[in-house]
């Protein structure tokens, strides 16, 4: 009879052990996966690499025109439930005046949030004729530029230009080779006719990486589209930039920069300042190394303690810290305040925009939207 109980038991006995063999299982993986740091943000890293030779002023003159507007349908984006950051980076190639044993090479700009650096930096850039070596400016932007490893991060490069893809002594194919390890995605841009590109290998270039390969008109005028919206949006970035509280070094520096970048863009329409504008309202539009307001935001370790009375404006230096605090608050508030009216706005001027923009299309502006959403769509990012 003792023998038939134990026997009963047994399975009761088994039962109990493998729920705590379970539990502890169970205990593992969670205390696993509380070491396992979620991704706090994500990026878009786009390296744009622009042939600066003889022929390509009119590439570089839709980069400065039209890089407001990129910016803006970026600014869109969602990964998941965030808005990713954005992170450009700029090479030139294939100009004279460029160092021959470096490939005729030049990394203007590593990853940078710094829109207005970026802008600086297009208008700063002349051309000369020269010998493009696709491969090797692709090769050295792998190479040189931080690409992160996660996963869910878009990592993309464009180049642009006219000449063959095959030219220079590095060999397209082991570049992109290299890029499928790192998984960023090739795409190109042949300026002139498609089929002449698909002749000089920049179609296989793309195909290599699974890449998307265009081609432009880069002499083609910029189109601009005036909206009934533009004048206030105008009158609000004025508004805008009185909320920027410089500080540091390159405090003034940086504010200067700030207006040249809106005269910039404002020389080539006032469609284009607008489109300035909207970045500047949008999240991507960051200046934490000399604005207090974004700096308090998104320095991690940040101090009014720490700041120095002389790196402040004249009308602060008097100011204690919880005093320059409250100013700072302030600011952001009446920011905050006057970018949704900005993107309210901006969202009007959108559907406006559409219906008239119907017939037209720019170059390099379309050629990089249409290839960002379509890869950006295979890692889940969405648009709206």
């Amino acid at each position: 009879m003792r023998k038939i109980k134990i026997f009963m038991l047994l399975p009761l006995l088994v039962a109990c052990l493998s729920c705590k063999a379970e539990t502890k299982k169970e205990m593992a993986f969670n205390a696993a996966s509380e070491t396992i740091e979620p991704v706090k943000e994500h990026f878009i890293k786009v390296a744009l690499l622009l042939d600066t030779s003889n022929s390509m002023d009119g590439l570089i003159d839709q980069a400065k025109a039209q890089l407001w507007e990129i910016v803006n349908e970026l600014s869109y984006a969602k990964c998941k439930t965030q808005r990713p950051n954005l992170e450009i980076a700029l090479y030139e190639y294939g100009n004279d005046n460029l160092s021959e044993r470096e490939g005729y090479i030049r990394k203007i700009l590593s990853f940078t949030e710094d829109l207005d650096e970026i802008s600086k930096e297009l208008f700063s850039l002349t051309t000369n004729g020269g010998s493009e070596y696709c491969g090797t400016v692709i090769q050295y932007s792998l190479e040189n530029l931080d690409w992160g490893s996660n996963a869910d991060d878009l990592k993309m490069i464009f180049i642009a230009g006219n000449e063959p893809f095959t030219q220079g002594k590095v060999n397209y194919k082991d570049a992109a080779s290299n890029a499928k390890e790192k998984n960023v995605v090739v795409n190109t841009i042949f300026c002139g006719d498609y089929n002449n590109g698909v002749s000089s290998q920049w179609k296989d270039g793309a195909q290599l990486t699974y890449g998307d390969y265009m081609s432009i008109n880069h002499n083609q005028q910029t189109v601009h589209i005036d909206s009934p919206y533009d004048d206030v949006i105008l009158q609000l970035n004025i508004k805008l930039n009185k909320t920027y509280v410089p500080y540091g070094s390159h405090g003034r520096k940086k504010t200067e920069m700030q207006k040249q970048q809106d005269d910039n863009a404002a020389g080539y329409s006032k469609a284009n300042a607008v489109s300035r504008t909207v970045s500047k309202g949008s999240h991507l539009y960051k200046n934490s190394t000399w604005d207090l307001v974004d700096a308090e935001e998104e320095i991690e370790d940040f101090s009014y303690d720490k700041i120095k009375k002389e790196d402040l404006p004249d009308n602060l230096k008097d100011k204690s810290s919880t005093e320059l605090k409250v100013y700072v608050s302030k600011q952001r508030k009446e920011r905050e305040k006057i970018q949704k009216e900005i993107s309210d706005l901006n969202e009007k001027r959108r559907l406006f925009i559409v219906e008239k923009k119907k017939d037209a299309t720019n170059g390099l502006e379309n050629a990089m939207i249409n290839a960002l959403k379509k890869q950006a769509e295979k890692k889940n990012y969405s648009w709206n």
